[in-house]
């Protein structure tokens, strides 16, 4: 399972430094949480297109950045996102009002493209849509809301899509990536790891003010 940090956590005044300090740790994925302070409940504002354009031009090519987009607008604002430099862009089933249309122009942008579905929401939602797509992203807490621990209740969800992206390759088909957002840390990592995510987004057990980014991943790891 690979580790993907969430920067939200980390200060923003030394944001150059801690994508330094993630890359020297050997982390080629990095998460951006994009919030418009409209979809989410806590209405946070993050950053926008012109924050991840000075992300990509600092981390350079060789690192994978994906834009999770949790914002009310993701069908008529993706480009910039795109443009800026994101590599993938993952759009909230929830907030997407015509899904096959947007995976179809992100595509042709030459873009990888994932849904993103929250704790609550039902996996049959995205599941016909699975085939295309580059990756499924599942909440384990719910977007917005701060202080929330892990939400275990999430394995059957995962397990699913685990099993039907395990079928779809052994037809022939995409391997559809999995990954996992909300409340990981090193003592659950070997956790959602067993229940077969490719991608665990780490945020506060990462960064934080109890280590060096690259000693937290190597904890991370070593649980594994």
């Amino acid at each position: 399972m690979d580790i993907a940090p969430s920067i939200l956590t980390a200060d923003f005044t030394e944001l150059g430094r801690v994508l330094d300090d993630a890359i020297e740790a050997g982390i080629k994925w990095i998460h951006l949480d994009v919030m418009d302070g409209n979809w989410v409940t806590n209405k946070t504002i993050t950053f926008g297109p012109a924050v991840v354009r000075s992300i990509r031009d600092r981390v350079g090519e060789d690192v994978f950045i994906d834009c999770h987009l949790m914002i009310t607008n993701a069908e008529e604002t993706w480009m910039q996102y795109a443009d800026a430099g994101a590599d993938l862009i993952i759009a909230h089933i929830e907030a997407v009002r015509k899904p096959r249309k947007i995976i179809d122009e992100i595509k042709e942008a030459g873009k990888a493209v994932g849904f993103v579905l929250n704790p609550d929401t039902d996996e049959n939602e995205i599941i016909p849509y699975l085939e295309d797509l580059d990756l499924v992203l599942v909440m384990s807490v719910v977007p917005g809301k701060g202080g929330q621990s892990f939400m275990p209740e999430v394995e059957g969800k995962v397990r699913e899509f685990r099993s039907r992206i395990d079928s779809q390759v052994s037809n022939g088909g995409k391997r559809t990536m999995l990954m996992i957002d909300g409340g990981i840390k090193a003592h659950n990592a070997k956790i959602v790891s067993s229940w077969g995510v490719d991608v665990a987004v780490v945020g506060s057990g990462l960064i934080n003010d109890k280590g060096s980014i690259s000693e937290n991943h190597k904890k991370i790891l070593s649980s594994l």
